[in-house]
């Protein structure tokens, strides 16, 4: 069973790690946000291999920075 979480979790991380990279990709994303984005997802990728909890919970920082920003989700 703990099998089937870890895989649902690993699910919900390229989820959001999809949609957060959609967001960052559009033109009014500033230079720094974008190359803060380019360190962030190794970061999330290693963390993932350790704790796949804490991984999930990392993109809120980069979403909530590109919500300060005014940056639509979709």
């Amino acid at each position: 069973m703990e099998r089937d979480s870890q895989l649902m979790l690993y699910g919900v991380l390229a989820a959001r790690s999809q949609q957060t990279h959609t967001r960052v990709a559009r033109p009014e994303v500033p230079g720094g946000t974008r190359r803060e984005s380019g360190r962030w997802l190794p970061a999330v990728t290693a963390a993932a291999k350790r704790d796949p909890g804490d991984a999930v919970r990392r993109p809120g920082a980069l979403t909530a920075e590109l919500d300060d920003l005014g940056i639509p989700d979709r």
